[in-house]
């Protein structure tokens, strides 16, 4: 199956999505969707009230969306892997990694706002990357600061990601400051248009313009079959990240520092589930998008064969076994 994914053969489209809906299946069979969480902005608790409503006509309407999201994100994700030639060949394993990846902890299939922002994180990963010696990339700038100020009105922790796009900004660019201010000015516009609402509404606050951050680190019951999870994806994360140092002589100037931005991105990503009180993994699936690209590595660089094939099966059965037998889905 990897064999497959490794090149980009329209067919293997039509294959990723038959695997998605064979390891996304159990989606439909929980109503763990509904709830805000404590962490949620006021953009997201205003769809999920719209999306309420229309649960009692389409009673999946959650899993339904949960799966075209995740299928949407693979997609997405894979067209930036191949566009910017990080895995020098085109292929569907950045696609199929991710999906893989998403199936090993089912919080990561929930509806949430966290994966909602994940739409908006692929998107600013693309733009940050078009800004490399681009004469007119103020307005690329800006709006990825406004889609990361979007972002925070879905999910108020995914704030502390501005500090990534700055990051990002000093990567790709020579520093100049009007470009960091761009940025920042992006990410406030829609705090700016929330308080003239609210001023309007008269119900003018800063509390009600800004939510409240708390480090804490979440207590979660250890399991054997967490532990299995865990590590089918640190081990090809692993792998991934040392074939990448390994090629990274042969990569374009541009391409390192792509990596660079997205192994920054996976420590911002990890770090950010902290600053919020949801005590589950459904907060870490923003790092799923990095640790797709390093694990699409594994499978396309190692020199044994047998070794991909091993992860890939592995990782479907496991997936399988703990959604279809295990104790998952509550």
């Amino acid at each position: 199956m990897t064999g497959i994914f490794k090149t980009k053969n329209p067919a293997n489209f039509f294959l990723l999505l038959v695997l998605a809906i064979v390891l996304k299946l159990p989606l439909f069979y929980t109503s763990s969707f509904d709830l805000p969480k404590t962490d949620d902005d006021v953009l997201y608790q205003s769809l999920l009230s719209f999306l309420n409503s229309k649960t009692k006509i389409f009673p999946k309407l959650y899993p339904f969306l949960s799966l075209l999201l995740l299928f949407t994100q693979a997609l997405m994700f894979n067209s930036f892997i191949n566009r910017q030639k990080m895995t020098g060949r085109q292929t569907f394993l950045p696609a199929m990694s991710y999906l893989l990846l998403t199936s090993l902890l089912p919080d990561w299939n929930y509806f949430s706002a966290p994966l909602l922002v994940n739409t908006i994180f692929i998107f600013i990963l693309s733009s940050l990357f078009q800004i490399y010696n681009n004469e007119k990339a103020k307005g690329i700038i800006f709006n990825a600061g406004f889609a990361g100020g979007v972002a925070v009105f879905l999910y108020f922790p995914s704030l502390l990601f501005g500090i990534w796009m700055l990051l990002a900004l000093m990567i790709m660019r020579p520093f100049k400051i009007n470009e960091w201010i761009l940025c920042i000015v992006g990410i406030s516009t829609p705090f700016y248009f929330y308080g003239i609402y609210l001023f309007i509404r008269d119900q003018w606050s800063w509390g009600a313009l800004f939510s409240s951050l708390h480090i804490k680190l979440p207590s979660i019951a250890q399991s054997l079959w967490l532990a299995i999870s865990v590590f089918l994806i640190v081990v090809p994360f692993l792998m991934g990240a040392f074939y990448v140092q390994d090629n990274l002589r042969k990569m374009l100037i541009q391409v390192r520092k792509g990596w660079t931005i997205l192994l920054l991105y996976l420590l911002v990503s990890l770090f950010i589930p902290l600053a919020g009180e949801n005590q589950t993994f459904e907060n870490w699936i923003i790092a799923a998008v990095p640790f797709a690209g390093f694990h699409a590595c594994a499978y396309l660089y190692t020199t044994y064969r047998i070794v991909p094939i091993l992860i890939f099966w592995a990782s479907v059965a496991f997936i399988l076994v703990w959604q279809y037998a295990g104790p998952v889905w509550h």
